[in-house]
């Protein structure tokens, strides 16, 4: 008799935010093709809608993505800048709902079943969110609005930019049924190959398999496909879901192969990701290096501790043993990563464990 209320799921995803907030930020760059990264090294991290005409992508080497583009401008990742304006941005969220699920610094999930201005409406919820966003921050967003997580991110890129997309429960099985499912969450490259392979390329070809087949193609992972292709999704937005590591990587310009250059730039990058992990209040026990070599090898090196890590200084001092381990290095080394995992929180730690100053 008391059946749970159907959900009230919005999907925000900013419009091609680090290039957006570039270009608000320079005016000179409005209106031009232009890419957040490196031009000589790494990889495209934005593009702008100007240069995805040219079929510049995000995570498009930074080489390809010229060649298709020769007039692309390239500017230096400013991810201080992007932060505060995600801070501004998910501040705005927290007036309408305490729900809010950060997928990462552009995107989230709002669970407005019951919203704290007592609105009542979704598509009202998400029109006065997006105008917020623009007024505040000069960006502009999209919002999916439906009765799921699964059907929310996909209404919110089904009118970008600057668009709303609303799929009502009885348009849900219909709107899946269109679209291909390599946009659907869950299935990966390889499975959309594999289902290709079997004949499945949209959401209305899912449908027409049944459960016993699909479990005997995809074992587990079966029944969920089954849901999907009906508009089904039980997944519940989580607000404040914990970090499972805090880390950060750089790409050089020129590939490094001095010791002392390289364990500099390491003390660089570990002094950025302590500075995160003290904002966030974490504590942790492994440091995780990452080392990309100039034949785009990767080797990875980590140390645990039976406790957290108790300071910055720990933290750089095991970190920087990790790459001790591999230097000098075989051959130039083109990118450098350094993270800490197993976290928790800091009341969760015990009390830090000063270390002697260097003699």
């Amino acid at each position: 008799m008391n059946e749970a209320p159907v959900r009230k799921i919005i999907h925000v995803d900013m419009d091609a935010f680090y290039a957006s907030v570039e270009q608000r930020d320079d005016p000179q760059l409005r209106g031009k093709p232009l890419a957040v990264g490196g031009m000589h090294r790494g990889v495209v991290a934005a593009a702008s809608y100007e240069a995805r005409k040219f079929g510049v992508r995000s995570a498009m080497p930074s080489v390809t993505a010229k060649r298709c583009c020769p007039n692309l401008i390239f500017v230096k990742p400013r991810f201080d800048a992007y932060r505060e304006v995600s801070n501004q941005i998910r501040a705005i969220f927290h007036d309408y709902t305490p729900h809010v699920e950060p997928l990462s610094l552009d995107e989230a999930y709002l669970d407005v079943t019951e919203d704290l201005k007592g609105i009542g409406i979704a598509t009202k919820i998400a029109e006065e969110i997006r105008a917020r966003i623009r007024a505040e921050t000069g960006l502009t967003a999209s919002a999916g609005v439906s009765y799921n997580k699964f059907l929310a991110k996909l209404a919110s890129d089904q009118n970008k930019p600057d668009g709303l997309c609303v799929v009502t429960p009885a348009k849900g099985e219909a709107f899946v049924a269109k679209l291909p499912v390599k946009r659907f969450h869950g299935v990966g490259p390889k499975t959309a190959e594999k289902m290709a392979a079997l004949g499945i390329e949209t959401g209305a070809d899912l449908r027409e398999k049944s459960l016993e087949w699909l479990a005997r193609h995809f074992g587990s992972s079966g029944p969920y496909y089954h849901d999907l292709a009906r508009g089904i999704c039980h997944r519940q937005v989580k607000a404040d879901r914990p970090y499972k590591s805090v880390s950060a990587e750089d790409t050089f310009f020129e590939d490094l192969r001095d010791s002392a250059d390289l364990l500099g730039e390491l003390d660089r990058i570990g002094r950025h990701v302590w500075q995160r992990i003290e904002k966030k209040g974490l504590a942790g026990r492994t440091v995780n290096l990452k080392v990309k070599y100039q034949d785009f090898r990767i080797v990875t090196r980590a140390r645990s501790l039976d406790r957290p890590v108790s300071g910055c200084d720990e933290f750089l001092e095991i970190g920087t043993g990790l790459l001790r381990s591999l230097l000098p290095p075989p051959k130039g080394i083109r990118l450098l990563g350094l993270g800490l995992s197993n976290l928790g929180t800091e009341s969760e730690a015990p009390v830090p464990i000063p270390l002697p100053l260097p003699l």
